[in-house]
C-alpha cells in the first residue's frame, strides 16, 4: 500500500470503483451518426472487443489485503472473455518479481500491470516495458519514474487518516477532554507516516481532543494483539482508537476483549469482511472502518484492458484514460456497511 501526494488530481468515490471502472468505445468503430460532438462522452462499450494479453505482477501474497489484491485482479479478468491473463506467482524478492515482469515482457504481454514489491527498485523493469512498447498500469506502490508506467492508480493513505479524524472527531465533538490513541502499522513505511500526518491533521479541527498515545504495529494479528496489549495497560481511559489495518485489528479486538474493555470507540482501515461482520453486529467497540479498497486492482484490469484496445472511461470527455486514479478513502460504518459488505476482503 501507498501513498502518491503529488497525484492525487483525478478522486474516484469508493462506490463507483467498488463497481469497477465504466470503460467506453473512443472512435474507431463508430459510424458518424454516434459522433455527434468534439466533447461527446464516449460510449461504453462491454461487448468483446480486440483480445488482450495482460500480464499481472504483485508481491507475494501474505497479507490478507494483498491475496485481496490478487483475487480481485484474476475475478475481473474472468469477467471479459476478450482478456488473457498472465499472472505470476508473487514475491518480496524484488529481483524475482524483476524477473518474472522480465518474462512477461518477453512473452509480449499487450498490457502489464504490476504492483511493485518495491517502487524504487522495479523502476527500471516498468520503465523496459514501456521502451518494448508495453504500457504499464502502475498498481499502488509507485514507480520513482511517470516515465515508467502508463496510468497509476491506487488509495490515499493520506487521505485515511484524514478520514478517520474526522469521523472520531464528529462522534467525540461534544465531549470535554476527549481523549483518543492510535494503533499504526509499520513506522518504517512512507504510508504509515501519511496515515499518521493524515489523522492528526484532522484531529486540529476538535480542540476538545487529544492524541495521548501512539503505538506502531506490524499489519499482522500478532503484532495487533501484543501492541494493543500495551496500549491498553499504559492507558486506563481513553475515548477512541484509530487503527490503521484491519487484519491487525483481529488482534487488538482479542486484546480488548481480553482486557474486558468496553468504554471507547474503534475505527479501523482497509475494509476487510470481518471488520465489516462486526461493524453490523454491533457487539463490540468497532464502529467503522476506513477503506484502502482492494478492488483497485479490479479496476487496473479494466483500464490495462482498455489500454490494450485504445478506449476511455465512461464519464470523461477525454479519449485516453488518465495518467494517474487516487481512490476514495470512504468510511464504513453501520448506516453503510450492507453497500460495502461484497467488498470485504478474508
Amino acid at each position: 500500500m501507498s501513498h502518491l501526494p503529488s497525484r492525487r488530481g483525478l478522486l474516484f468515490g469508493s462506490a463507483a470503483v467498488s463497481a469497477g471502472v465504466v470503460l467506453a468505445g473512443c472512435t474507431s468503430n463508430e459510424s458518424k451518426d454516434e459522433k455527434t460532438g468534439a466533447n461527446d462522452q464516449p460510449v461504453a462499450d462491454d461487448k468483446p472487443g480486440k483480445p488482450v494479453t495482460i500480464g499481472f505482477a504483485g508481491p507475494q501474497a501474505d497479507h490478507g489485503w494483498l491475496n485481496a489484491i490478487n483475487d480481485n485482479a484474476k475475478s475481473r479478468a474472468r469477467k471479459y472473455s476478450d482478456v488473457t491473463l498472465e499472472i505470476t506467482e508473487g514475491s518480496n524478492d524484488t529481483a524475482a518479481q524483476i524477473g518474472q515482469i522480465e518474462t512477461l515482457i518477453n512473452k509480449k504481454v499487450d498490457v502489464l500491470v504490476v504492483l511493485p514489491a518495491d517502487g524504487k527498485a522495479l523502476t527500471q523493469v516498468g520503465l523496459k516495458a514501456m521502451r518494448a512498447g508495453i504500457p504499464v498500469v502502475n498498481l499502488d506502490r509507485v514507480f520513482n519514474s511517470p516515465q515508467a508506467y502508463r496510468c497509476w492508480i491506487g488509495g490515499d493513505n493520506y487521505g485515511m487518516g484524514l478520514n478517520a479524524g474526522h469521523y472520531i472527531g464528529e462522534k467525540l465533538k461534544g465531549k470535554a477532554n476527549a481523549r483518543v490513541v492510535e494503533l499504526a502499522g509499520l513506522d518504517n513505511l512512507e504510508l504509515t507516516q501519511q496515515r499518521t500526518k493524515g489523522f492528526d491533521d484532522a484531529l486540529k479541527n476538535y480542540p476538545n481532543i487529544k492524541k495521548v498515545a501512539r503505538q506502531a504495529a506490524e499489519f499482522t494479528v500478532e503484532s495487533g494483539q501484543a501492541k494493543m496489549a500495551q496500549l491498553l495497560q499504559a492507558q486506563s481511559k481513553f475515548d477512541a482508537l484509530w487503527n490503521h489495518d484491519d487484519d491487525q485489528g483481529v488482534g487488538a479486538l482479542r486484546a480488548i476483549e481480553q482486557a474486558g474493555r468496553d468504554d471507547f470507540l474503534m475505527v479501523g482501515g482497509a475494509g476487510a469482511l470481518a471488520a465489516f461482520q462486526a461493524i453490523k453486529r454491533g457487539d463490540s467497540v468497532l464502529k467503522a472502518t476506513v477503506l484502502y479498497p482492494p478492488t483497485m486492482a479490479a479496476s487496473a484490469i479494466d483500464l490495462a484492458r482498455a489500454l490494450g484496445q485504445n478506449k476511455g472511461i465512461g464519464g470523461l470527455a477525454e479519449f485516453e484514460i488518465p495518467a494517474s486514479l487516487t481512490l476514495y478513502s470512504a468510511v464504513v460504518d453501520k448506516g453503510n456497511v450492507d453497500q460495502y459488505m461484497p467488498t470485504g476482503f478474508r
